[in-house]
């Protein structure tokens, strides 16, 4: 499948973008950083695959790559912690974009990336102590609109328990 790419004008454009205008518009966040980096056909791919072949949100096959990025690294890591959770959220509704206009749609489910840090009364950047992510708790998970390919861990389980109490 060919690449979406994702503009300013793009994710301004859609509903649940435009409520991040204050994101966009801030000089200190990365934020073309963010689109150019999901713009990537190659990113995308990965996306999909952590649905199809891991069974994880689709920001997982990419939140390494993600966060390795020195701007965006830089910006999780020195910015104010509610500046950075609203970036955090841009992102998410950058991924749901790239996603819809995939073919796939979202679940309503949410997919672990990370174990948050305790809740101190020092001020800082809140970060993970665990999982796959640094800096991101959670993430949508997608299916494709047509029906996914493989039948979960779960629906497999389900479908064995019911035929060994037959």
């Amino acid at each position: 499948m060919e690449s979406v790419t994702i503009t300013r004008e793009t994710f301004l454009a859609d509903r649940q973008g435009r409520t991040f205008a204050d994101v966009v518009d801030d000089p200190e966040v990365p934020f073309k950083e963010v689109l150019d980096f999901f713009s990537d056909a190659d990113r995308q791919r990965r996306m999909e695959e952590a649905e199809i072949h891991h069974d994880r949100a689709a920001l997982a096959g990419v939140i390494l790559d993600l966060e390795a990025q020195p701007a965006i690294k830089r910006f999780f890591g020195e910015i104010h912690v509610q500046r950075s959770k609203r970036l955090r959220q841009a992102i998410g509704v950058v991924v749901r974009i790239i996603m819809q206009s995939r073919g796939w749609q979202k679940t309503g489910r949410k997919g672990s990336l990370g174990v948050r840090a305790a809740n101190t009364d020092v001020p800082s950047t809140h970060h993970n102590t665990g999982g796959l992510a640094f800096w991101f708790i959670r993430a949508e998970r997608y299916e494709l609109e047509e029906g996914m390919p493989f039948r979960t861990a779960r629906e497999r389980f389900e479908e064995q328990e019911s035929t060994d109490t037959q």
